[in-house]
């Protein structure tokens, strides 16, 4: 229930411009940019030291590389559970701005982080059973090395894991009011100390013990500790759309059901991820540790591309979600067809890169020769998914942003269990490892049809039947 003096708090805002409305009024090409380039750079630079990490890693012993390669799924389900919840948190956040319900907007904003406390308890269960979990992912060549390794990183990156939560959490609630320059604070700042910590921490310098895997998962935590407390600083400070609040963290059951409902989709999608990346590595095990250290190295060199990417995802949402909530078609219809065109120019040239420069990109991290060669065609292959993922991963805004992430969620489901992790299989049985990769574009080019399918579904079910409501001094 509302507060009583939420009333008197509701009238003012109304009469009062706020930064927010921005989203409803300046020209969406030059808003989606301004929006999303510091997520995209900030997206950049996460991506940058995941790299750097697992370069200092390999640099270790190919041993560590693959310990840390194995517990990746485990990273991602943490992922998707922090940033499936803040995406509910976000979306709804910006649809109540732009329909200047500003009672609801604010009990969404502290109702997410009783969510983070859900959240973080299961990870840190996760963090107790880790020798059994990594028993259940090694295969019997497994070392002993790489599997005390990936305990070791997998309890410390599970325990402290409300950190990456949090700091999620305060990305969106800058993302969701449209102050999306302080995540590029947020992240830049953690990924430095990231990647200043990381060597000194895994080799023992400047008087520190030699850590290996441990300095590596202690320096990642660290710096997303320092995420959090950026992220509250800028939030106090300059997003006064959301006055946080100790006091004003109340439970409200129905706000927490409307956040999980565009939420859990989007943990499921992500989630599914991590099911996948399990599968694979399994799949790959039975090969050899080399061959998952390889698909480890894929997905780190690959966040290089879709990290930007998914920046601009996260600058799309709310201005289409405000726009929606303003009823102004026009501008949520030119905010969808920017970010898919953007999305699949900056994919392919990814693609572009990754078949140029495979030696180069897999020397970064000291790969054998065997593993070399293994990783050249691993990213030719896997590359060729790259402009389709892009065109799906854009329409995947809309889908949040206008509450339909059950889309995203399905799509998800087909791409990474019903093709992926059977072609995988199948092709591993009948082509060797080297025929695994080829599942990742077909899955992709499954993925976007259904993608095409749903866009039709929204543009009929809810776009065509907006009113497009128009501000006089909309300058679109």
């Amino acid at each position: 229930m509302n507060e009583g003096g939420n009333s008197g708090r509701q009238a003012a805002p109304v009469q009062q411009k706020r930064d927010s409305d921005r989203m409803g009024t300046e020209p969406v090409h030059s808003l989606l940019l301004k929006m999303s380039a510091p997520l995209m750079l900030s997206m950049f630079v996460m991506a940058m030291y995941n790299v750097v990490d697992s370069i200092f890693v390999a640099k270790f012993s190919t041993d560590a590389l693959a310990a840390v390669s194995y517990c990746f799924p485990f990273q991602n389900l943490n992922a998707a559970f922090g940033v499936g919840t803040s995406i509910g948190m976000s979306a709804l956040l910006s649809r109540y701005l732009g329909a200047k319900d500003y009672d609801r907007a604010d009990k969404v904003a502290h109702n997410g982080f009783i969510l983070v406390g859900v959240n973080y308890t299961i990870f840190f269960i996760i963090g107790c059973f880790a020798p059994q979990i990594m028993t259940l992912m090694a295969s019997d060549n497994t070392s002993e090395q790489i599997i005390s390794d990936g305990i070791v990183y997998l309890r410390i990156t599970q325990w402290l894991s409300f950190a990456p939560m949090i700091q999620s959490m305060f990305e969106r609630l800058l993302q969701g009011t449209g102050k999306t320059k302080y995540i590029f604070f947020m992240q830049v700042a953690g990924s430095i100390f990231n990647v200043i910590m990381d060597p000194i921490l895994i080799f023992g310098l400047l008087g520190f013990p030699r850590m290996g895997v441990k300095g590596a998962a202690i320096a990642t935590v660290f710096g997303q500790l320092l995420g959090c407390v950026l992220g509250y600083t800028f939030n106090r400070k300059f997003n006064k759309e959301v006055g946080l609040s100790v006091r004003k963290i109340r439970p409200h059951l129905q706000t927490m059901k409307d956040i999980y409902r565009i939420g859990i989709p989007a943990i499921v999608l992500q989630s599914v991820g991590a099911l996948m990346n399990f599968s694979i590595n399994k799949i790959l095990a039975g090969f050899s540790d080399l061959a998952v250290a390889t698909f480890g190295v894929y997905f780190k060199l690959q966040s290089f591309v879709f990290m930007p990417i998914f920046g601009m995802n996260n600058g799309s949402v709310p201005i289409i979600a405000y726009n929606y909530g303003a009823d102004k078609r026009d501008r949520l219809e030119q905010a969808m067809s920017l970010g898919v065109r953007y999305g699949v120019i900056v994919m392919s040239i990814g693609t572009i890169i990754f078949w140029l420069f495979p030696e180069q990109l897999m020397a970064l991290f000291n790969a054998p020769a065997e593993m070399s060669a293994m990783g050249v065609v691993a990213l030719h292959i896997m590359s060729l998914n790259f402009p389709f993922a892009g065109y799906a991963i854009m329409r995947g805004a809309a889908f949040q942003a206008l509450g339909k992430s059950v889309y995203s969620m399905n799509i998800s489901l087909i791409r990474q269990l019903v093709v992926i992790i059977p072609c995988a299989f199948i092709f591993a049985k009948i082509g060797g490892v080297n025929m695994v990769w080829w599942a990742f574009p077909i899955a992709e080019i499954a993925g976007t049809g259904m993608s095409i399918m749903y866009t039709r579904r929204i543009r009929k079910n809810i776009i065509s039947k907006m009113s497009d409501v128009r501000d006089p001094a909309d300058p679109d």
